[in-house]
């Protein structure tokens, strides 16, 4: 294998994880090799049989045609599992022992719960639950006009007791990263679980989707349904990374099981039901039948106060610690994305002061958060916008560029659209084929080439475009 070869992979895997996206990347991918790319097969290993089978059950397409935009010449996708000599890694959902996890055999023998956890002594924990962070409170959510109704509404779930008719299900929580979709879910949970009456169980989609394969390879599938549809409320965080027809399926029925029986369902994700194009239609109906909160970006009234809060928790376990005035109103002011960008600032000022001994100042501080200060977040683009955006442009419907029309007024509109739902959303090119009527990633791909060929040629089409980016965009 040539460095070329690795230099290659490299740009494929910076590909695969800009459309699937970090967390889907590092649990799948991370432990893929490149072995070698031989005439049109790019080969590659992974550690376990379990991971293989994953990868080519759910993500060979999408490999594939990483491959393609960045070789043209590789056709197929050969996996194969590294030798035993090799250093073997297990993958987060590599369920590969002989009998299932901790949890899933408690239920087996009429307990409830699922996963591995050890139990720690609190209710979410014994059920088998994700891992909860203890700051991740009520008390320490700071509330403003951007959340003030996904705090309303997850406090309702929190203090409500057993009996009481479930005001609003699902609850669905969306967001972009970093502004405490996370934060109100384990409040909800720790809330909950402290009235002592329900059962409140906090999973990631990451966390119940290992439990769904480890009981079929432990054939306690039975089992694992009865302990989650006996939990009196589902907190589900990260929904937009649940992949598998099986998993979605076995998902959906939980869901429609809970709510029939007036459990309470929580659920949180990056994008509102109607954008989860992984899902079908019929459970993302039944999510957007609750009710669907948006936690909007955190104004900067909202990144003061956060930054007070945090400095005061950092003053238990460092005494001394303070910032002056106008180092926490540039910091702010300045870092807007988010509130973990928020955080990462403030540990910077914390180690600076802690381990040079030095006061913190504002040139100093506009020195250390330079990286965190983001330019404005476009506006986010939906496929259906610019769907809608090119039939206006060119005098044609949007049902036709759905349909399988190929005539020439019909097929450039749709290859234009398709070419700008690939480079102005992060939908992969499968996602993008389903939209346009069903079409197969393939068809997104030579679209998406052939624009990108007649850019550079044709300085009319090149001008078209720009407009309709722009008219998207604004």
């Amino acid at each position: 294998m040539t460095p070329t070869d690795q230099d290659r992979w490299s740009r494929v895997k910076g590909r695969l994880k800009a459309e699937v996206g970090e967390d889907i990347f590092s649990s799948w991918f991370a432990r893929m090799d490149l072995e070698a790319v031989e005439k049109e097969t790019a080969r590659h290993s992974v550690p376990t049989r379990f991971l293989k089978s994953w990868i080519q059950s759910h993500y060979s397409d999408r490999l594939l045609s990483c491959w393609q935009a960045e070789e043209q010449t590789v056709q197929r996708i050969e996996l194969t599992v590294r030798t035993a000599t090799r250093p073997m890694v297990r993958p987060p959902l590599a369920a590969e022992e002989s009998e299932p996890p901790r949890a899933i055999r408690v239920a087996a023998s009429g307990g409830s719960g699922f996963g591995g956890q050890p139990p720690s002594g609190t209710m979410n924990d014994d059920l088998g639950g994700s891992p909860l962070d203890s700051r991740l409170t009520f008390d320490t959510f700071v509330v403003g006009r951007s959340n003030t109704l996904a705090h309303a509404a997850a406090k309702q779930v929190a203090v409500a007791r057993r009996g009481d008719s479930v005001m609003f299900n699902p609850l669905y929580i969306h967001a972009g990263v970093g502004l405490g979709k996370t934060h109100l879910l384990h409040a909800i949970t720790w809330a909950g679980n402290a009235g002592g009456d329900r059962k409140v169980l906090y999973l990631t989609v990451e966390k119940f989707m290992y439990g769904f394969v480890s009981a079929l390879k432990s054939q306690t599938a039975i089992a694992f349904k009865e302990a989650v549809r006996g939990i009196d409320v589902l907190v589900i965080d990260d929904l937009q990374f649940l992949t598998g027809k099986n998993i979605q399926a076995e998902f959906c029925h939980t869901l429609n099981a809970l709510i029939d029986a007036g459990r309470q369902v929580v659920i949180a994700a990056d994008r509102p039901p109607t954008e989860l194009e992984s899902l079908d239609d019929r459970m993302r109906s039944r999510l957007a039948g609750g009710l669907v909160v948006e936690m909007g970006p955190l104004p900067e009234e909202m990144r003061l106060e956060i930054l007070r809060n945090r400095i005061a928790a950092a003053r238990s376990h460092h005494a001394g610690f303070s910032l002056p005035e106008p180092v926490i109103a540039y910091i702010a002011k300045a870092v807007t994305h988010n509130g973990r960008d928020l955080e990462g600032a403030l540990n910077r000022m914390l180690a600076h002061s802690k381990l040079t001994g030095q006061p913190v100042t504002l040139e100093m501080a506009e020195r250390e958060v330079r990286d965190l200060v983001r330019p404005q977040e476009p506006r986010r683009v939906k496929i259906e916008d610019i769907q809608r955006v090119v039939a206006r442009q060119y005098n044609v419907s949007r049902s036709d560029l759905l349909s399988s029309r190929r005539t020439a007024n019909v097929v450039r509109p749709r290859q234009i659209a398709m070419f700008l739902a690939k480079t102005l959303t992060l939908r992969s090119l499968p996602e993008i084929g389903r939209r346009f009527g069903g079409r197969d990633h393939t068809t997104v791909l030579h679209a998406v080439r052939k624009i990108e060929g007649l850019l550079g040629s044709d300085t009319s089409l090149a001008e078209e475009i720009e407009v309709l980016k722009r008219q998207l965009q604004e």
